[in-house]
C-alpha cells in the first residue's frame, strides 16, 4: 500500500509517470523502506495508464464486493412492523443500566471530576 500511496502522491503532484527512484525518494522522505520489487510490479501494471481510469475501474470492482453489514440493515428494514417496536423497547432497558451505574458511582462517594 505505501507503494502505491507514494505513486499517488507523485501523480497527485504533478510528475504523470513516476520513476522507482521517484518512488523510493518519497517513501524516503518518511522513513519508509522501499521494495524494488513491488516498486516495478506497481511501475509494470501501471505504465501507459491513466490513474483516473484506473481509479474508476477499481471503484467499478469494489461496488460488486459484499460487504456483509449491508444485509441486517435490509433484513431489519424489510422485517415489517413487528420487528420496529421491540428495539424501541429494548432501548429504554439500555438507558435504565446506564442510570444505576451511574447511581452506584454516586454511592462511592468520589467521582471522576470532583
Amino acid at each position: 500500500m505505501k507503494v502505491i500511496a507514494a505513486y499517488l502522491l507523485a501523480v497527485l503532484a504533478g510528475n504523470t509517470s513516476p520513476s522507482a527512484d521517484d518512488l523510493k525518494d518519497i517513501l524516503g522522505s518518511v522513513g519508509a523502506e522501499a521494495d524494488d520489487d513491488k516498486i516495478e510490479l506497481l511501475l509494470s501494471e501501471v505504465k501507459g495508464k491513466d490513474i483516473t481510469e484506473l481509479i474508476a475501474s477499481g471503484r467499478e470492482k469494489l461496488a460488486s464486493v459484499p460487504s456483509g453489514g449491508g444485509g441486517a440493515v435490509a433484513f431489519a428494514a424489510t422485517g415489517g412492523g413487528a420487528a420496529a417496536p421491540a428495539p424501541a423497547a429494548a432501548e429504554p432497558k439500555k438507558e435504565e443500566k446506564v442510570e444505576e451505574k451511574e447511581e452506584s458511582d454516586d454511592d462511592m462517594g468520589f467521582s471522576l471530576f470532583d
